[in-house]
């Protein structure tokens, strides 16, 4: 159902106001240099600092300006299961092909809590269900197994994979069967994740060079492996300046430089980025041709 570049939407604020106009700008941008889907309310989109009601419209506003050119996939995610199921009929109502939901997070569930809490959502509404495996953010890892026990419900329908350990991929494809959709979440490790089966990325760094993941995830698909590594160095340098100091300040750092209209505004407790991490990704621009 999914493949190639799907960013992971950074969400513009200004003056702590979600700006919308911003936002269906930037959407328009990613569709038109390539970006095969959407991700709204994220990580990146600073999810865990928005009202109920401003992820509610922030995923409407996507599904609205996408219009249908590319898919949508919300994020749903919580470590409270009825509040990732209402966000779950809430996407569903909109539009949205899909529902991004993250293991459960600070509770530390157990894996029998882990698949209780994928199944009662599938059970409860039928939106397709991509789980979300970060075990750095969420403590919590959804291992093999139970993800082969949740692949077998109707609307699981795959993975973003951001445990680091690209050999999952392998694992996961043999457990959950070759439809299991598998999608990095790891910019970084994004080559060698398809070269073991994985059909796309969930990405960072395509916010801010959407064309040049789009053209590398062609590459991958297409068997290009030479040209994948090309592109690859051309992008690891951005990959990291990304993640040097605490995401999303240093995208939004960058796509302020990019775009005037998007402001580079994070809220509490993600700060601007410092002084180095600004310079990192002025330098990692220039690598990747974006200056």
């Amino acid at each position: 159902m999914f493949s190639g570049s799907i960013p992971a939407l950074a969400t513009p604020f200004r003056d702590g106001v979600f700006d919308e106009s911003a936002f269906r700008a930037f959407i328009d941008w990613q569709i038109a240099e390539g970006s095969k889907g959407l991700v709204p309310c994220g990580t990146t989109g600073e999810s865990a600092t928005m009202t109920i009601e401003e992820h509610n419209r922030v995923i409407e506003v996507t599904i609205e300006q996408a219009a249908g050119r590319v898919p949508v996939i919300a994020g749903c995610g919580s470590n409270d299961t009825v509040v990732a199921l209402e966000h779950m009929k809430v996407a569903k109502a909109a539009g949205a092909a899909a529902a991004l939901v993250v293991a459960p997070y600070y509770n530390k569930p157990n894996q029998e809590g882990v698949y209780a809490h994928f199944a009662y959502l599938a059970e409860r509404c039928d939106l397709p269900i991509m789980l979300y495996n970060v075990p750095s953010r969420t403590i919590t890892d959804i291992e093999t197994a139970t993800m082969a026990r949740l692949a077998a419900l109707p609307t699981v329908i795959g993975v973003k994979d951001a445990c680091g350990n690209v050999a999952r991929v392998t694992a996961q494809r043999l457990a959950c069967g070759a439809g299991f959709c598998q999608l990095s979440g790891n910019d970084d490790m994004a080559l060698g994740f398809m070269a073991m089966g994985g059909v796309g990325c969930i990405s960072v760094t395509a916010n801010v060079a959407p064309r040049l993941c789009a053209e590398f995830q062609a590459a991958c698909a297409a068997g290009d492996w030479d040209i994948a590594l090309q592109l690859q160095d051309r992008l690891y340098p951005l990959h990291a300046a990304l993640f040097s100091d605490a995401s999303p300040g240093p995208v939004k750092y960058a796509l302020n430089r990019m775009r005037n209209d998007f402001s580079p505004d994070v809220r509490l407790p993600m700060t601007l980025p410092s002084a180095a991490s600004r310079a990192a990704v002025d330098a990692a621009m220039e690598i990747a041709g974006l200056t």
